[in-house]
C-alpha cells in the first residue's frame, strides 16, 4: 500500500486526484505503477487502475494476470472493478472507501453481480485513514 501511496501523492503534485494503484505478482513484486492521469492525458479512462493493470499485462506479456493483486488508495469504481475482473486479479486490496463512486463495496458492486465472470478477493479499508485525508487535502485545497 506504500508504493499506492506515493503514487497518489504523485497524482496530487501534478493536479491530479490523489489516487494511486500498484499490481503484484503472486510473489508480491511490484510489477507496474500508476497514479492517475485523466487530466494529463484528457482521458477520462486513465485512472491509476487501469494505467497500472495495462503496464503489469504489458510487462509479462499477457491480456491476464492471474495470480496478481491490484493495491490501490481507493475503492475502485465500476469501470475499474470490471476491468480488474476482466484481468483476472486474484485479489483486489484498497484503501479508502467511496460511498459515491465506488464499484466494489458500494454502488454498481460489480463482484456481486450475478453475471461477473470473475469475482477476486477484496480487501478494503487498508491504510484508510491515510488514503483518505490525501482525498479529503486535496478536495479542500480546490475549495
Amino acid at each position: 500500500m506504500q508504493a499506492a501511496l506515493d503514487q497518489a501523492r504523485a497524482a496530487a503534485r501534478r493536479g491530479e486526484v490523489p489516487v494511486g494503484a500498484v499490481v503484484l505478482d503472486p510473489a508480491g513484486r511490484i510489477l507496474a505503477r500508476a497514479g492517475n492521469r485523466v487530466e494529463a492525458d484528457h482521458d477520462a479512462a486513465a485512472h491509476a487502475e487501469m494505467l497500472a493493470l495495462r503496464a503489469a499485462a504489458r510487462a509479462l506479456g499477457t491480456p491476464r494476470l492471474v495470480g496478481c493483486d491490484l493495491v490501490v488508495t481507493l475503492e475502485p469504481c465500476a469501470m475499474c472493478a470490471a476491468a480488474a475482473g476482466l484481468f483476472r486479479i486474484r485479489r483486489v486490496v484498497f484503501g479508502a472507501y467511496d460511498p459515491k463512486g465506488g464499484g466494489v463495496e458500494h454502488g454498481a458492486r460489480v463482484y456481486a453481480a450475478p453475471g461477473a465472470q470473475h469475482r477476486p478477493e477484496v480487501v478494503g479499508g487498508v491504510r484508510e485513514g491515510e488514503s483518505a485525508a490525501l482525498l479529503k487535502d486535496f478536495f479542500a485545497a480546490l475549495r
